[in-house]
């Protein structure tokens, strides 16, 4: 299999099939939004209590875009390891990276998860709330690394499908546009509708 750098490029981006590029343009974008919503909900941690229906807000705006990421790398992971000629080409991420992955999924699942709990049930609040604390702290050390380790792969390729000139570069760019904001969309709606069962959150 390949060992080519995982670095894919505005000018890397030509020498793969346009599949490939596709999925790396759409986990990019992804990852921008994420990155931004996580710096937003990063905020509302320094004074949780006061900011508690916006750390939630955000929180669950994040399902929707965590999901589409998961799927994102996903298949390209899948097809790389399957052996799919265009993804083996395109090369695995770092081996470090490829490491932190999972960690990064299932501890993503675990912060989201207990902090669902947390807002939505009374069961085990202690417990629960160790738990979400724990695992956020875990969570940003190999967020930060992992977002250390695609910061110039996300900041080339998220942009492009958004730029006249570079989207026409990879078909489907529209289709690869709502897509995203169809993640956010649907992240605002499930806010919407979940937030207010927040309001008892530091309550018994």
């Amino acid at each position: 299999m390949s060992t080519t750098p995982d670095l894919f490029d505005s000018q890397h981006e030509s020498e793969f099939a346009p599949r490939v590029a596709a999925n790396s343009r759409l986990t990019s974008a992804t990852g921008a939004v994420i990155f931004v919503l996580l710096f937003a909900e990063g905020i509302t941690i320094l004074q949780v209590g006061r900011l508690l229906t916006p750390h939630v807000f955000i929180g669950l705006m994040l399902i929707p875009p965590v999901l589409l990421k998961v799927a994102t790398t996903g298949w390209r992971l899948v097809r790389y390891y399957s052996g799919d000629r265009d993804f083996v080409r395109r090369g695995p991420p770092h081996l470090i990276l490829r490491l932190l992955g999972p960690f990064v999924v299932v501890l993503t699942v675990v912060v989201i998860a207990s902090g669902m709990a947390l807002v939505f049930t009374h069961a085990m609040r202690s417990q629960m709330l160790l738990v979400h604390k724990a695992s956020f702290i875990l969570w940003l050390g190999a967020m930060t690394i992992h977002v250390l380790g695609h910061i110039i792969e996300t900041a080339t390729l998220a942009p492009r499908d958004w730029f006249a000139r570079s989207r026409r570069q990879v078909a489907g760019a529209s289709r690869r546009q709502w897509v995203l904001v169809a993640s956010v969309v649907a992240g605002v709606i499930l806010a919407v509708l979940l937030t207010p069962y927040a309001s008892n959150f530091f309550v018994g």
